[in-house]
């Protein structure tokens, strides 16, 4: 079991920046894979970023491409996703997941275990 818990979360004005965190507990290893992950009510779980804990290597959606960047710090089990240039169309509640078989990492399916999410609102 691995156990996720989201912050950083918030209100920010467009053009704004947040800097999220996910903690990691449990049965944490750095050959998986970590994703971010949001959803806007009444829309299904959209993928934003992933990074392979083994390698760094990293995927974004096209909407957050240039904007946003994920990272992580394996002797902290943390994986953070720096958001800049926030706008309205941002605004969603954002998870963390993890995949243990590090494969289709833009996949919503492929993935393992889910934290409770972190509420971000982007004002125009």
């Amino acid at each position: 079991q691995v156990h996720l818990v989201e912050s950083g979360g918030g209100l920010v004005q467009a053009g704004g920046s947040l800097r999220l965190s996910c903690a990691a507990s449990g049965h944490t290893s750095s050959t998986y894979g970590a994703g971010w992950f949001r959803q806007s009510p009444g829309q299904g779980r959209e993928f934003v970023a992933a990074i392979s804990l083994t390698s760094g290597n990293t995927y974004y959606a096209s909407s957050v491409r240039g904007r946003w960047t994920i990272s992580r710090d394996n002797a902290k089990n943390m994986v953070y996703l720096q958001m800049n240039d926030l706008r309205p169309e941002d605004t969603a509640v954002y998870y963390c997941a993890i995949d243990v078989n590090l494969r289709r990492l833009w996949d919503v399916e492929e993935y393992d275990y889910w934290g409770q999410g972190t509420q971000v609102t982007v004002s125009s």
